[in-house]
């Protein structure tokens, strides 16, 4: 019965390329056929203890040998011999090895195929995108923003883009924004020379015409010409002092200065200056503790006077008034210059502390001036680290406000209004 089983067991290990030998006490019990009788010792030698298996005979690679102990029924030791052609685990492992090959070739493609996807969504079009925008701004097209929406180096990379987007939009805008200007400031400036120096020349016409025949007319005639005289002289002195403000190229000496005594001061000189003859003047404010700020006294004198004549210019009431008040705030001292002239439009106030503006439109220089008046005086001003505004109504009047930092520890309250005539 046991033989019956080895031979079958026998038959199904041929055809896979083994073969058995089953020893009992060292005796050989059964044997394939495959196997060479005269090399069954050698199959059975003992291998090393640490050996699990081992090629017969040492120099081939033909047979690989493994075994396995037991015990028979009558408590004898046997011993069981496994040998197999190596051909068959060497094939074996051949289709192992180009299965993995395959396998790992296939991952490969498959992983290139999705980061090629990934990167050609994540990186490629955020290029192409900063490409696109790179042409648009080469043909002058920098309105056309660069929004990436990305968190990471490239949504910083876009970023920076943007903002050197922006800025060059800006840059070209205010350079042609200048431009503007610059042709605006040339037009103006030939106008507002032109009109005195046409009246001189129509003055002096008269003269050698022979028209001004009397000493009366002559007279006449030399007063107008002294006025567009000086009425140029004032244009160009603004205009120098302008163009030195606008390019930064005019020092402020400033001091410390007490602010009350300096605009009663101002007051006194106004009372006696012959253009002011006829207006009733009043001030609040200069009495007091003194009241300390840095300022450069003659372009703060500047900035006073500039606001006054600008009110003189739309007083056409019959009783014209001016009122000069000064304010204290915990960190300001506010110098207000109202008067009750004709006032100035809603429309035109964002614009009156512009260069070459007027609220009259028909650019009247009689009324007009040269339009740098409140233009200086913002840019006065600002160089003393303070701020200027307006507030007007069209038949009331109009009140200039000037405001100029305390220094430290002067601080106080605003004072009531107490006209000093």
């Amino acid at each position: 019965m046991h033989q019956d089983v080895l031979a079958e067991t026998d038959e199904e290990l041929h055809r896979l390329g083994g073969a058995i030998i089953v020893a009992k006490d060292g005796a050989v019990q059964f044997a394939s056929a495959s196997l060479d009788r005269a090399d069954l010792p050698k199959y059975m030698q003992p291998s090393a203890p640490d050996e699990r298996s081992r090629r017969w005979p040492p120099w081939s690679s033909r047979d690989v040998v493994e075994t396995q102990s037991f015990v028979f029924a009558d408590n004898s030791q046997g011993t069981l011999y496994f040998v197999a052609e190596d051909r068959t685990f060497l094939t074996s492992g051949l289709y192992f090895f180009l299965a993995m090959l395959i396998s790992f070739l296939v991952i490969v493609g498959l992983t290139n195929g999705v980061l090629t996807y990934f990167v050609s969504r994540s990186i490629i079009r955020p290029l192409y995108a900063l490409k696109q925008a790179a042409h648009e701004i080469k043909e002058g097209n920098l309105e056309r923003p660069v929004q990436l929406g990305r968190k990471d180096e490239l949504g910083e990379l876009g970023e920076a883009f943007e903002e050197m987007r922006v800025r060059l939009y800006d840059s070209i805008r205010l350079q042609l924004q200048y431009e503007e200007n610059r042709k605006e400031l040339i037009s103006s400036i030939s106008h507002d020379l032109k009109t005195p120096i046409t009246g001189i020349k129509a003055c002096v016409e008269a003269v050698l015409d022979g028209i001004a025949d009397t000493e009366a007319k002559r007279e006449k005639y030399m007063q107008m010409i002294a006025g567009k005289s000086e009425q140029m002289d004032r244009l160009i002195d603004e205009l120098l002092l302008f163009s030195r403000l606008d390019l930064n190229k005019l020092p402020f000496h400033l001091e410390p200065v007490d602010i009350r005594a300096y605009v009663a001061d101002c007051v006194q000189e106004l009372r006696l200056e012959p253009r002011l003859s006829g207006v009733h003047i009043s001030v609040a404010g200069t009495e007091g503790a003194p009241l300390m700020v840095m300022a450069d006294r003659e372009k703060l004198h500047r900035v006073l006077m500039n606001i006054v004549d600008n009110s003189l210019k739309y007083m056409e009431k019959e009783d014209r008034r001016l009122t000069i008040q000064l304010q204290a705030t915990a960190d300001e001292a506010i110098v207000t210059v109202a008067d009750n002239g004709t006032g100035i439009s809603r429309e035109a106030m964002p614009y009156i502390f512009d260069r070459f503006y007027r609220a009259d439109r028909a650019r009247n220089t009689a009324t007009g001036g040269s339009g740098l008046g409140l233009a200086i005086v913002r840019q006065l001003v600002e160089g003393h680290g303070g701020r200027v505004w307006a507030d007007s109504e069209v038949g009331r009047g109009t009140s200039i406000h000037v405001a100029l930092p305390l220094q430290k520890g002067t601080g106080g309250e605003a004072d009531e209004a107490h006209p000093d005539y």
